[in-house]
C-alpha cells in the first residue's frame, strides 16, 4: 500500500513527463518545467523538483542536457502515454472519447 505522499510524488512525476511530452522538441528548461508542473496543481520546491528529475534520469525516462534543459526519452514517452508502467510514476487516466454530434442530413435544395 502506498502512502499519500508517495501518490502525490508519482502524480507529480507523471505531470513532469506530460509537460515534456507536449513541449517543443520534448525539451524544457528546468525552471519553466517547474512552473508548468505548478500550473497543474503540483506546486513544489526546487529541491523536490531536482529530486524528481534526478530520479527520472536514473531510470532513463528523461535526460538532463546542458544549460538546465530537460528532454523526454522514448521510454519516458511510453510511460507518459500509458503504453508502459513503472513503479513511482502514476499511470495516466484513460481518455474518454467524446461522442460525436449526429450528422445533419444534406439538403438537396
Amino acid at each position: 500500500m502506498t502512502t499519500y505522499a508517495e501518490e502525490i510524488t508519482a502524480s507529480r512525476r507523471l505531470s513532469i513527463l506530460l509537460a515534456l511530452y507536449f513541449a517543443n522538441a520534448f525539451t524544457m528548461n528546468r525552471a519553466v518545467l517547474r512552473d508548468q508542473v505548478g500550473r497543474t496543481g503540483y506546486v513544489t520546491s526546487m529541491d523536490e523538483m531536482m529530486a524528481d528529475l534526478e530520479w527520472l534520469v536514473s531510470i532513463d525516462l528523461i535526460e538532463l542536457l546542458a544549460m538546465d534543459v530537460v528532454r523526454l526519452t522514448y521510454r519516458g514517452e511510453d510511460i507518459a502515454l500509458g503504453r508502459s508502467q513503472i513503479d513511482g510514476v502514476r499511470r495516466p487516466s484513460p481518455v474518454v472519447p467524446q461522442s460525436k454530434p449526429a450528422a445533419k442530413p444534406l439538403s438537396l435544395i
